[in-house]
């Protein structure tokens, strides 16, 4: 009695290590994208923090010349 193995073709096999290959690197491309895409948005919240704390300090000079004039 002979044990038959299921035999796999070298088409199927290559076919199988593109497929492999194509969803590693989407996987990879797609981590990347997500870490670029929260570095792009904390540089947003960094310069709309930045903005606020310039017109809270223009602001704030105005009073005090407004205060000094008086």
């Amino acid at each position: 009695m002979s044990i038959e193995r299921d035999r796999i073709s070298r088409a199927e096999i290559r076919k199988d290590a593109v497929q492999d290959s194509v969803e590693a690197t989407i996987n990879a491309v797609s981590q990347v994208g997500g870490v670029v895409t929260g570095a792009v948005r904390e540089v947003a919240r960094t310069l709309g923090g930045l903005a606020t704390e310039l017109f809270e300090i223009q602001d704030a000079a105005k009073r005090a010349r407004a205060e000094h004039e008086d």
